[in-house]
């Protein structure tokens, strides 16, 4: 399925506001696809007062997005790593990125149902990947609640205001 992008501007980086939250190096890559009302929609195209499928809250209206050039350890998803169609092509995201991980792996990792893991915490070396240091452009959603939210055909935390990121939370 195409994103609906008709009408919409990709951000700029040049021209965006820095505002950088402590010690957070989460968000997503160019590219990453974020379910939204409006459909399917490529990161960069969104802006704030969009409303965002949450997990846990129906549509969300996504507060703030920030844009930031960083120098970050990139982990690799391959397509299909956690679950059928989880993603459903393969998926690079930051190592501090939170993923929601709801079946067996919760139970045997972290021995809990459900947990919000940083995508560091799942590397196995076949199919999620450490790809060390990388430049990436990256786009942090900012809600006035954490929401578990859709990107990239995984279930993500977006990101609130004092998320401090922390290392493994039993959902």
């Amino acid at each position: 399925m195409k994103p609906k992008t008709v009408g919409r501007e990709s951000r700029d980086i040049l021209h965006t506001p820095r505002v950088y939250p402590p010690e957070s190096e989460a968000g997503f890559a160019s590219g990453t696809i974020v379910l939204s009302q409006e459909g399917e929609m490529p990161v960069e195209f969104l802006s704030a007062g969009d409303r965002i499928i949450s997990r846990d809250s129906g549509f969300v209206t996504l507060d703030h997005i920030n844009c930031c050039r960083r120098l970050v350890r990139a982990v690799r998803f391959a397509a299909g790593s956690l679950g059928h169609t989880r993603p459903e092509q393969d998926l690079i995201l930051p190592e501090s990125q939170k993923v929601l991980v709801r079946d067996w792996r919760a139970r045997a990792m972290f021995g809990v149902k459900m947990a919000m893991v940083r995508a560091n915490e799942l590397i196995d070396d076949e199919y999620i990947c450490d790809l060390g240091l990388q430049p990436m452009t990256l786009y942090q959603l900012y809600f006035k609640q954490p929401h578990v939210i859709y990107a990239g055909g995984l279930e993500v935390a977006g990101v609130n205001y004092d998320d401090g990121l922390a290392h493994v939370e039993a959902v």
